[in-house]
């Protein structure tokens, strides 16, 4: 349901305004109006203007500014820890605090860049110590050349080997080494033993040919293979010494300075939404003026708040609403806990004008309804049953998916009992296993009565939905518009009556007079409504026709499940068949959860909902702390 709001104004001296701006974000129940329409008179507009901050409150602002920045770029190079409490209070340290995060940002930016030069050098180190370790074996038998130079190299195409041993034997006449081997990756790596002289023509075909050098750091170039190795391990170990150092360092500060400066920083952004609510206030030559809209029921519970807050210095009024605040009013919905999942398809929506319907009530009430009469079989009600009590149970969910296994659990219960009314379990496996049978109407085989049903179940949702916007249309005052919507009801009514008639269920004596009176309202009907008025009627009727779906929808879930048992019992054997069967029926499920859901909402959303509902509200978005 849409909540009742209230239009109010709070009034007090100036000096206590962000005192009183701060209690308010407290509460979090009040939406500040920045627009002065409908709260100030014309002849008060004179005297009353936009608050303007001083001098001192844009130097403040600009400090502030200035300080998170700072805070924001500290904390980013600080590691994550495990934060106590800080029960310093931040507007008492915050201007000594200055000077010590300047410091404290140039000596932990310093510490920060060293980390990361370090990190990527380790990085750089252990590529090379992973592909000399690879090669270290080789190294021993290419060094029995004299003057010989070891060329590294990575081997992606290892049919492009081949090619290359012949390419380096043109070049150097057969005075070369190559050899290959894997490593722990399984990169396969070569080195190459050539002579002095012979190393340029080797590496221009190694460029040509795209066969990835190893190239070592100057730090180490001039250090034999065998003793990179070396080199490279005593390297890594004293620069993994230092930067456990340093993460120690880091890890220590964070620990004791991380909680303070967390705490500054939040003090910071709820004195800037202090500093930023003042935008919205306005002023006389004493006072200050907020104006906004809040929850009517909350109303005198601020108004206490604030009286013994401020000890009756400030002022809380509810004014009266006019006919131009019913566009501005914000809408928060509030719904009962078995409707309050159903917000979920909500919120797909635009939000509700205030003086129209919150959609939700509708949804909770048909949504699982439909949903049921499309899957309608009882043991794939129990199963999805199950799974939503043991997510709701065992799983943490976010409040979205929360809310969509909610819905499912209370659509499980419809599934069951249309499922029983059907005679369904996991297809006609129930009336094999424990002479389960159609308490009603059986879905395979009664086409024509399920069809009436879903027609019947289409005549009550259009019907309701136009009286809901015969209703809206009356409280609007729109007469022209409610006379139109009581005659589409009336006309609707009279093409029951006039098919009802045909088929004798009425006696045939209805039939001309049902006739001469749609006759007569089509013209009152193009006067009200236009030439699009006998149009809209026809749609409605298109509406009904729409609500076939359901029938045709679930005949096609319960022909399959059928199928499932059928093939799992022509495979002749019992595993085998409840494996082929088992995976049809979870493939049925799994459609029979994604297919209802669609159709039913589109049931709603183009056929209901467009014939009460009037969508363009405000979101309510009060003054408050934010998580």
């Amino acid at each position: 349901m849409i909540v009742k709001m209230s239009k109010v104004e709070i009034v007090g001296p100036k000096g206590l305004l962000e005192e009183v701006l701060s209690f308010i974000r407290e509460t979090g129940i009040l939406q500040i109006e920045p627009d002065t329409i409908g709260f100030i008179a014309k002849e008060d507009e004179d005297y009353i203007k936009s608050f303007l901050p001083d001098m001192n409150a844009v130097k403040e602002r600009a400090f502030l500014e200035d300080m998170r920045r700072k805070i924001d770029d500290l904390l980013n190079l600080l590691p994550e820890v495990t934060m106590r409490e800080s029960y310093l209070e931040p507007s008492k340290i915050l201007y000594d605090l200055t000077k010590t995060l300047d410091l404290h940002l140039a000596l932990y930016s310093e510490l920060s860049l060293r980390r990361g030069a370090i990190r990527e050098e380790l990085e750089e180190l252990r590529g090379y110590e992973r592909f000399l370790r690879g090669i270290e074996s080789l190294i021993p038998e290419a060094t029995e050349i004299p003057d010989v130079e070891l060329i590294g190299i990575t081997i992606r195409d290892l049919e492009a080997i081949a090619q290359l041993r012949i390419e380096l034997s043109d070049v150097t006449r057969d005075r070369f080494e190559l050899v290959t081997t894997s490593l722990d990756d399984g990169t396969v790596v070569g080195l190459i033993s050539v002579t002095e002289k012979d190393v340029e023509g080797v590496r221009r075909i190694l460029s040509d040919e795209r066969f990835p050098e190893m190239r070592f750091p100057e730090t180490f170039k001039a250090y034999p293979f065998p003793e990179k190795i070396r080199y490279i391990r005593e390297k890594t170990s004293g620069l993994s010494n230092e930067l456990q150092t340093i993460e120690a360092e880091l890890e220590r500060f964070a620990c004791g300075w991380r909680p303070i400066y967390t705490k500054v920083k939040e003090w910071i952004n709820e004195r800037f939404s202090v500093l930023s609510a003042t935008a919205y206030v306005f002023e006389t030559r004493m006072c200050f003026i907020i104006y906004g809209w809040m929850p009517k029921e909350k109303v005198p519970e601020l108004k206490e708040k604030l009286d013994s807050e401020f000890s009756g210095r400030v002022i809380l009024e509810e004014k009266g609403m006019v006919e131009e605040d019913l566009e501005r009013v914000p809408i928060m919905l509030r719904n009962p806990p078995y409707f309050k999942p159903f917000e979920l398809f909500t919120r797909i929506l635009p939000l509700p004008r205030y003086t129209s319907y919150d959609s939700t009530p509708f949804i909770g009430i048909f949504f699982p309804i439909f949903f049921g009469m499309i899957l309608g079989d009882a043991g794939y009600g129990l199963f999805l049953a199950i799974i939503s009590v043991i997510l709701l149970r065992v799983v943490r969910l976010g409040r979205t998916v929360r809310d969509a296994v909610t819905i499912l659990l209370i659509s499980s219960g419809y599934t069951i009992f249309f499922g029983l009314l059907y005679g369904e379990f996991f297809g006609e496996l129930g009336h094999r296993l424990f002479g389960l049978k159609p308490i009603c109407i059986e879905r395979r085989t009664a086409v024509i009565p399920m069809l009436y049903f879903t027609i019947s179940v289409g005549i009550i949702h259009i019907l309701i939905g136009l009286i809901l916007g015969f209703v809206y249309a009356l409280k609007r005052k729109t007469k022209s518009e409610a006379i139109v919507k009581f005659l589409n009801i009336v006309m609707i009514l009279f093409v029951l009556a006039f098919v009802a008639s045909i088929f004798e269920i009425l006696p045939k004596f209805f039939t001309k007079p049902v006739i001469i009176a749609m006759l007569i309202i089509i013209p009152f009907l193009f006067f009200l409504g236009g030439i699009l008025a006998p149009l809209e009627f026809l749609k409605n009727i298109g509406n009904i026709i729409s609500y076939v779906r359901i029938m045709a929808i679930g005949l096609m879930s319960v022909l399959l499940a059928f199928t499932a048992n059928r093939l799992g019992g022509l495979t002749g054997d019992i595993m085998l068949g409840i494996i082929v069967a088992g995976l049809l029926h979870i493939l049925n499920i799994v459609v029979g959860v994604f297919s209802p859901t669609i159709h039913s909402l589109r049931l709603h959303y183009v056929e209901f909902f467009g014939k009460f509902i009037e969508h363009g509200g405000r979101r309510y978005e009060p003054l408050e702390k934010k998580d």
